[in-house]
């Protein structure tokens, strides 16, 4: 399955579903034995050809994305929408959507520039201020295609440009998901638990579950970070940039990473030429956060592809920063 296809499946939290079946039919048509958790996580153990007493490594990548839902309906036929994990409303206006599972089109509004006053375009917008437009003639006809509950996913389409980079929705994380579908191609002396996490933007909840059920020994986490490499910003301040390689973590807002992943990682990365950067940003957080925790602990680390504009209808990245996820990834399997 490629990216763009990854990428234009919809899939926000708790509504992981489409997603979640595209996933079953290719792990399936690999030869492998994928299997359901009761969080919704799409589960896959490949042994490793060490046999007994191999180190049993879980990979996590979140199958869901960022969204709206729909809280409630004006009378004039407007939908309400509250955000779906961490989505900044002053990016989202007048973008494109789809709602519910019929995908019925629809524009995020709000005022228009011509009636604000001048104090009005000094406030930040807030999810007070804006609507979805679905065309509807009165709130009857508006509950009626989208009642409150309904899911709510930008309308992106997957586009290549430039040298190399890409823009599309659920960047964060399909570039993990790519990733983790490749590596299950391939054979390690390790035994793999690939998991294809459910709930990662509304708190972690389907790695929590999958980090207690399978008790790995060692667990690495496939994401997608946030990308600040954009006009002036010093360097310093720039967390990662799109093109240097893959970004690994020493610690971030939920996990810190272990110290002798940590540094195997950056020896691999150098002794196999495999472009690599250090995330220069403590912040964010992800699956590492509950999975280091799970049961006795658990010694994680992250290996993120650094992402413009991520939690947005359109982010970017560059395709050779997911490459080198793919190869530090499996570089850090077969020294296991």
């Amino acid at each position: 399955m490629d990216l763009k296809t990854l990428t234009e499946l919809r899939a926000p939290s708790g509504n992981e579903q489409p997603l979640r079946r595209a996933l079953l039919a290719e792990i399936k048509a690999m030869g492998l034995e994928p299997k359901l958790d009761r969080l919704g996580n799409v589960v896959v153990v490949k042994p490793g050809t060490q046999g007994a007493g191999a180190k049993r490594v879980m990979l996590s990548a979140h199958m869901d994305e960022v969204g709206l839902i729909v809280a409630n309906v004006t009378e004039e036929g407007f939908l309400r929408p509250l955000p779906i994990g961490g989505v900044d409303p002053r990016v989202i206006i007048s973008k494109r959507v789809l709602c519910g599972d019929e995908a019925v089109p629809g524009v995020i509004g709000a005022m228009a520039i011509h009636l604000q006053t001048p104090e009005d375009r000094k406030r930040v917008l807030g999810y007070d201020d804006i609507y979805v437009d679905i065309g509807a003639k009165d709130k009857a006809e508006a509950q009626a295609q989208c009642p409150m509950g309904t899911y709510i996913t930008f309308d992106t389409a997957y586009v290549e440009f430039g040298d190399g980079f890409v823009s599309a929705k659920a960047l964060d994380d399909r570039v993990g998901c790519y990733t983790l579908l490749r590596v299950l191609e391939g054979t390690y002396p390790c035994d793999v638990v690939a998991v294809f996490s459910s709930q990662e933007e509304v708190g972690c909840r389907g790695a929590k579950g999958a980090g207690f059920a399978q008790e790995p020994d060692v667990a690495l986490v496939l994401e997608g970070t946030t990308c600040n490499d954009l006009g002036k910003v010093p360097q310093p301040e720039q967390v990662c940039a799109a093109g240097a390689g893959v970004a690994v973590s020493f610690m971030d807002r939920s996990s810190i990473g272990n110290k002798r992943l940590f540094a195997q990682a950056l020896e691999l990365a150098q002794a196999q030429a495999i472009p690599f950067q250090v995330k220069g940003s403590v912040s964010g957080g992800n699956d590492a956060g509950v999975i280091q925790l799970a049961r006795g602990g658990v010694p994680t680390l992250v290996l993120s592809v650094p992402c413009r504009s991520i939690h947005s209808p359109s982010s970017v990245c560059k395709l050779s920063d997911v490459e080198a996820q793919l190869a530090l990834t499996q570089a850090l399997l077969r020294a296991m």
